[in-house]
């Protein structure tokens, strides 16, 4: 199947309101290969909103970001992403998580005041 025909059946999957976490979380992967970021952002926030523990999503979702120079928002991601990972003891997507969180780099210091 090709990537414009998975894309359309996301969107009218997710948009029929029955969709899953998984429907959600590839919707978000399709925007972000596309370089939609914007998209794909809306997308993982909608999922986040819907199912919280969907502990992949803050991977992807805060590498994305990363990668697009969005380092603050992708930290969060990523942050919150370990949270969930420790609460539902997802030992190997907080080891993924750790090692995202630390290619990030640190928030520009705050200095002269």
């Amino acid at each position: 199947m090709a990537q414009e025909e998975r894309l359309e059946m996301l969107e009218k999957v997710t948009a029929s309101g029955e969709a899953d976490a998984f429907a959600w979380y590839a919707l978000a992967l399709e925007y972000a290969g596309l370089k939609r970021v914007d998209e794909a952002l809306r997308t993982y926030t909608t999922l986040r909103i819907k199912q919280a523990d969907y502990v992949p999503m803050y991977l992807m979702c805060g590498t994305m970001l990363v990668g697009a120079d969005r380092p603050t928002e992708g930290r969060e991601w990523l942050e919150s992403g370990l949270l969930h990972a420790r609460s539902t003891g997802n030992d190997h997507a907080l080891r993924e998580l750790e090692e995202a969180l630390n290619q990030v780099p640190p928030p520009p210091s705050v200095t002269g005041i």
